[in-house]
């Protein structure tokens, strides 16, 4: 069992979010590496006109490396609209695991999800694309329990995604066929937990931890834990 990591928006270097993460997971067996996203301008033909469904698309081409072998994808915050499109119609996904993560059904984009009134943490640029609201307390909504390490790596990583990506639903609704898991962030202070209750019911199973934005980066242990819980005998 493998397990592939999506991160959220407006974020580079997608193996550093989850390098906290491989240590943990190999005591456990499993094998694990994260995705770069072309919405968020890490792959090649990124850009403002990079969308979810490219994003997805690249989550498929990590999946097509080694053919047969069953995988966890895990979506953090707007990498749950990733896993839902890019694990419809597979047969090599054992499981969905949504971190403090928007879970679509058809026809919903995170804009949709949002509601008229844009989201407080990012802003809108002429280039088609958002990026990071550093006036807004950044630090406070999404850094809180980590160490100033992470919390310094985190700062460095934030960058542009194109809008595109936001306004875009998925192609397909993956957990209707595959068991999903929602690990709801208990702490979080950018996506409130009574929030992501809301999507966790739409998931098969819900597990709650008592950790920020990003556990990952903060307790790794804890979502390493979670993994080994639910990856499938």
């Amino acid at each position: 069992m493998r397990v592939v990591f999506v991160h959220g928006a407006c974020a580079l270097d997608a193996d550093w979010w989850w390098h906290r993460m491989v240590e943990p997971l190999a005591a456990l067996g499993l094998d694990s590496r994260s995705v770069e996203l072309p919405s968020c301008g890490e792959r090649a033909g990124a850009g403002p006109g990079a969308d979810l469904h490219a994003d997805a698309d690249a989550v498929r081409a990590v999946l097509d490396e080694e053919p047969g072998h069953p995988a966890l994808l895990c979506g953090h915050s707007y990498g749950g609209m990733v896993i839902t499109d890019a694990a419809a119609g597979r047969d090599d996904v054992a499981q969905l695991l949504y971190v403090t993560a928007v879970v679509p059904d058809s026809g919903e984009s995170i804009a949709s999800l949002a509601g008229p009134e844009p989201a407080p943490w990012v802003v809108p640029r002429e280039d088609g694309t958002v990026v990071p609201n550093t006036a807004a307390d950044l630090r406070g909504a999404f850094l809180h329990d980590r160490d100033e390490e992470a919390t310094e790596g985190a700062f460095r990583r934030l960058g542009p995604q194109s809008q595109a990506a936001l306004a875009q639903a998925p192609r397909g609704i993956a957990r209707h066929d595959i068991p999903s898991t929602y690990v709801v962030c208990a702490e979080d202070r950018a996506t409130p937990p009574v929030r992501q209750r809301e999507f966790a019911r739409r998931a098969s199973t819900v597990i709650d931890l008592p950790t920020g934005h990003h556990p990952f980066l903060s307790h790794p242990a804890l979502p390493a834990e979670v993994i080994g819980g639910v990856v499938p005998g």
